[in-house]
């Protein structure tokens, strides 16, 4: 979908691969967006493209002839990108380096989303400056994407944000949407990370943020939208007191889930302890930086799921 802003001639084209960034609060009224998908494009109603096809994706940006690129796809999943290695530095890292070379070469403004997991989660809160130091290969391919990008094009921006949550079709879509099975699952004791500090945030706060900087860059000329930003919530939670939420909204026990005070030997990637992310530069460029209440959107969603 490309989105055309009202009475204007030029078109602004942003390409996704999240269906719930296309929200944008608002922005497909305005503008015409076109978003990707590559094993359930057809049945979300976006376009299918394969990042893995360099021919494929260099056709796409040139016939799109995007303003803006918003590059979301990313192995995610820390214990996976641990056992595949090459495949996560391929999606990660290499992906975007062809999306900054095509971007560039069609003067296309960039956003690369990345993590907060490039940082050990030592000395928190930790500003767009601070020197990365990822604890896992998740958070290294996604510092190589970071280096990719800056290196082809220091004019793109690198947004790094923490866990997600918001609406999903199923949820193991989300790290923190998935809790919700382990809350309900009654019949299985689990244990829960009760050690690591998230602060969840919204799709639709992100979204919102990405919007803004879009039209600050392309729209108003604002060159300061440029480089590495941060954008979080601020609400602290471990896992387990997410699922304290959960249980509190579905009035249902959580006995079942047991605490995990310390961190397993046996997991397979480590994680961050408290990798907070600080907001002061979007701040300082006049970003919106309000974020949803975490407890609050459950409870209404909740209720009218």
């Amino acid at each position: 979908m490309k989105v055309r802003r009202a009475k204007k001639k030029t078109t602004t084209t942003i390409v996704f691969s999240l269906k719930e960034l296309l929200m944008l609060m608002g922005f497909l009224l305005l503008y015409k967006v076109v978003g990707t998908a590559l094993s359930r494009a057809d049945k979300a109603g976006l376009t299918k493209l394969n990042l893995m096809d360099n021919q494929a994706v260099e056709a796409f940006i040139k016939n799109q002839n995007p303003d803006v690129v918003v590059h979301c796809a990313a192995e995610r999943r820390p214990d996976v990108a641990e056992k595949d290695q090459e495949g996560t530095l391929k999606l990660n890292a290499e992906v975007p380096r062809k999306l900054a070379t095509l971007c560039k070469e069609q003067n296309a403004m960039l956003i690369y989303i990345s993590t907060d997991y490039v940082f050990d989660g030592e000395n928190p809160p930790y500003n767009v400056d601070d020197k990365p130091n990822p604890l896992n290969f998740y958070g290294k391919s996604k510092l190589a994407g970071e280096e990719a990008v800056r290196q082809v094009d220091p004019q793109a921006v690198i947004l790094r944000v923490p866990v997600l949550y918001g609406e999903t079709e199923y949820n193991g879509e989300s790290a923190i949407n998935i809790l919700l099975d382990a809350v309900k699952n009654h019949s299985k004791e689990t244990d829960m990370d009760n050690v690591g500090l998230r602060y969840p945030t919204h799709v639709e706060d992100i979204g919102r943020v990405i919007k803004d900087m879009s039209v600050k860059r392309v729209e108003q000329g604002d060159l300061e939208v440029s480089g590495t930003f941060h954008f979080s919530g601020e609400e602290m939670y471990t896992k387990y007191t997410m699922c304290e939420i959960f249980g509190k909204i579905l009035n249902t026990p959580i006995d079942h889930l047991r605490q995990q005070n310390e961190i397993p030997s046996s997991a397979a990637a480590s994680r961050p302890k408290d990798a907070h992310l600080s907001n002061d530069r979007l701040k300082q460029i006049g970003i919106d930086i309000t974020h949803t209440p975490f407890e609050q959107w459950w409870t209404t969603y909740l209720s009218s799921a």
